[in-house]
């Protein structure tokens, strides 16, 4: 298939990136909302769900290796300092102990531009100060016990608008402010869209800071085989992992095999190189053995990211018919000690409802905590839980129903870009899910009017997320003698099924049953380049290469299929599970029969993803609605009902995309109610990192759950239609949680999550 170049361009995290990606000159013909679909679209269990529930399936924390030894981080226990003295002469005797690498004898790599893999300057709890390599982990925990450090400790700040102040303790040279500067964006003007407003609320929110939490931890495996390095790791981005390591090791890429089988997820903790594989690397290679390192829990929470914090200061305006006339959004967020993920939260203010006049204001801020990373929908989850509250006090100053004032203010368009979404269906989410709510008929019209301790109340937030994806994303397609195919992919599944919907996909575009597919996934060595799993774009930019590598290889077994006919090519058509004679379709081959004329031959093909349409912006859109009981006594809140209402294009597999939802609604919750990382201020250490007192939702915490797909496929974003839906099921259960919070008590928590103890004091009781 001939190929061109293009400029691709998309937002992930930590803004625009840009490309240059190799597309095809012609894409195979979009999948219509109206095509009868024999196996996409369709619910299948995933086709590794046996492997990964019999305990089949290799995770990188199941591959032994002869000879293989134990890796592990020794890790900070103060904030910020310096290190005087470290001495590892007691932890080398230990018996077993084969190397211990620290800032002295380590290689000066530099990491996140303003520090290196070990740095003599520690800036949080949990930085890294040794790697100790041993036979067994019982020689690994002894030698981590005897290295003794000194430290020269230094003052800390944990908070960030504390580190905003010039008196701040300082971690960098240039101030705590990222890139020393807010990141600022003005459309309209603010003053007069306040001016006339004929009503305008100013309110303050603020948010924690949470944890990934994924079951597996952080993994690695490395060994050397002469200068051919394999690593087995838990990362949502396998090609990353090698471009990273190849990089900053000096190892040319064909000599780097990163290998993902099996993760048990990562919700954007696991999406880059991290240090202790680049320091397993280095001691594998100079023990001549191959290391494994497990990150433990504590260090999980200490140092392997989290959602960033908030502040942010909300101005909003209105007419009384319900028209926003202008938003203001001044957000400042701790980004944690060094350059990983930001807190940024500006997206929404700026494009979720319809506003001729905003202005936000953002501030990510350097603080002697760990590091904040991309979480689930980063920045947007915050976000909505300060707009969506705000707006709900708006719409109640001016006496307009909360929903009804969403509807009226729905963008049409993409107001930052100036041009149209492909698809947008954010009406009919909001009306789909009012009925199954039942919106209208049994939310309380005074909130906080129910009779009783136990009070009931609904609440609605909305959603904006990207998902579209894009290139570059490739995959292969082989047809073996039997019929049987093949499909290689170079994402990687990091539990969302992203097998099931490559092999769906493969199999709807070749007519064959689902068995008849099987699908090589997560390996640099075995198959073509796939796009990192993060920000909701792995199926929709993922699937289209795939459709596109399986049109192309039925179209080359047609000529197989011919010569069985004999006849040209040209006379030939293909429907599912046989190639026929145009002319007189009584004159048919099957799809094995073709492919076993292939003899010795293979049918080999790549497909890549095509360009995003130009003029064009894709974003999914939807809302959750939420029924909770607060006992006005003990502030306790309970979560009795979620309705998800959502635009995303074609559910490639409504089973998986059902899971989906159920776990980022779940995680919603926790946000909403329970998770928060707790830091003692007197010595800037985290008290609860562990998950028995960080508290997850639990199953007797899971409420009814209502999955509404409102969207047909969008043939506009790509060629099978549809778009990602990992982030938006989460985004907006802790806004739609607090809205019906305040409905239900009459007064509104302002800070997450909504604790017993914050209920009371909101309601005066405590």
């Amino acid at each position: 298939m001939a190929k061109k170049l293009v400029r691709s361009v998309f937002d992930f995290e930590e803004g625009f990136i840009e490309t240059i990606a190799e597309v095809p000159e012609k894409e195979p013909e979009a999948w219509a909302p109206e095509r009868s679909m024999r196996v996409a679209s369709k619910g299948h269990p995933r086709v590794d769900g046996y492997a990964r529930t019999s305990g089949d399936a290799r995770y990188a924390l199941d591959i032994q290796l002869p000879r293989m030894a134990y890796g592990r981080v020794l890790r900070s226990w103060i904030p910020h300092g310096r290190i005087r003295k470290i001495d590892t002469s007691e932890a080398e005797k230990v018996p077993g102990v084969l190397g211990i690498m620290t800032y002295v004898n380590a290689p000066k790599i530099r990491w996140y531009r303003d520090s290196t893999l070990f740095d003599p300057h520690v800036r949080y709890e949990g930085d890294e100060v040794a790697f100790v390599v041993a036979e067994t982990e019982e020689a690994l925990e002894q030698a981590l016990s005897k290295i003794h450090v000194e430290y020269e400790e230094l003052p800390f700040v944990l908070d960030a608008e504390e580190a905003m102040k010039p008196t701040a303790p300082k971690l960098f040279k240039n101030g705590n402010v990222r890139d020393g500067k807010p990141r600022i964006y003005e459309r309209g003007d603010i003053q007069k869209g306040f001016a006339e407003a004929d009503a305008v609320v100013e309110d303050t929110f603020r948010t924690q800071v949470v944890h990934h939490a994924p079951l597996e931890p952080h993994v690695c495996v490395v060994n050397w085989e002469g200068d051919r390095l394999t690593i087995w790791e838990s990362t949502q981005a396998t090609f990353r992992v090698q471009q990273g390591i190849a990089s900053i090791l000096k190892v040319p890429l064909n000599k780097v095999r990163v290998i993902n089988a099996f993760m048990g997820a990562g919700f954007g903790s696991k999406l880059g190189i991290e240090k202790h594989t680049v320091m397993a690397a280095l001691m594998a290679r100079q023990i001549g053995r191959p290391v494994k390192v497990v990150t433990p829990r504590k260090d999980e929470f200490l140092s392997m990211g989290n959602r960033p914090a908030s502040v942010q200061k909300l101005k909003v305006g209105a007419k009384k018919d319900g028209t926003l006339t202008a938003i203001s959004l001044w957000s400042v967020g701790p980004g944690g000690a060094y350059r990983s993920g930001s807190a940024y939260l500006g997206t929404p203010a700026r494009e979720m409802y319809k506003c001729a006049n905003v202005r936000t204001e953002e501030y990510t801020v350097y603080v002697n905590t760990g590091p904040a990373r991309a979480m689930r929908a980063p920045g947007h989850v915050q976000a909505f839980f300060a707009l969506d509250s705000i707006l709900d006090e708006l719409a109640e100053k001016i006496g307009m129903d909360p929903l009804d004032f969403r509807m009226a203010n729905i963008a049409e368009i993409d107001q930052v870009r100036k041009r149209p979404y492909t698809s947008k269906r954010l009406k009919e989410a909001y009306e789909a899910g009012a009925r199954a709510i039942g919106w209208y008929e049994r939310r309380n019209k005074v909130p906080g009017s129910g009779k009783g301790p136990l009070k009931r109340g609904l609440g609605v937030a909305s959603q904006i997320w990207g998902g579209g994806g894009g290139p570059p994303a490739f995959a292969t397609v082989e047809i073996n003698r039997d019929g049987t195919v093949v499909v290689h992919s170079g994402s990687q599944d990091i539990g969302t099924g992203t097998r099931t919907i490559v092999a769906q996909v493969a199999a709807e575009e070749l007519g064959l049953d689902l068995d008849r597919v099987s699908v090589v996934i997560g390996d640099t060595a075995l198959c073509p380049y796939g796009p990192t799993s993060g920000g909701s774009i792995t199926a929709a930019s993922l699937t289209p290469a795939v459709q596109a590598a399986a049109v192309e290889a039925r179209e080359r077994l047609k000529d197989y299929a011919a010569a069985v006919l004999g006849v040209e090519p040209e006379r030939v058509s293909y429907e599912p599970g046989r190639y026929y004679l145009t002319e007189d379709p009584s004159k048919s081959v099957s799809f094995e029969e073709a492919a076993r004329k292939m003899g010795n031959n293979m049918v080999v093909t790549t497909g890549a993803r095509g360009p995003n349409p130009k003029g064009y912006t894709i974003n999914s859109f939807g809302a959750q609605f939420a029924e909770v009981e607060v006992d006005v006594e003990t502030g306790k809140v309970r979560v009795l009902k979620i309705v998800a209402a959502h635009d995303i294009g074609r559910a490639i597999n409504p089973l998986t995309v059902r899971s989906q939802f159920e776990g980022g609604i779940i995680m919603g919750m926790g946000y909403a109610l329970t998770e928060e990382r707790w830091l003692d201020p007197q010595v800037g250490r985290q008290v609860n990192p562990n998950l028995h007192e960080y508290k997850v939702p639990t199953l007797a915490d899971i409420p009814e759950i209502e999955v509404i797909i409102v969207s047909e496929a969008d043939t506009k974003a790509n060629t099978v239609g549809g778009k990602g839906i990992g982030e938006p099921c989460i985004i907006p259960t802790a806004a739609a949680i607090a809205n019906a919070v305040y409905n239900a008590i009459g007064v509104r928590v302002k800070e997450l999550p909504i604790t017993p103890d914050r209920v009371l004091r909101a309601l005066g009781k405590a």
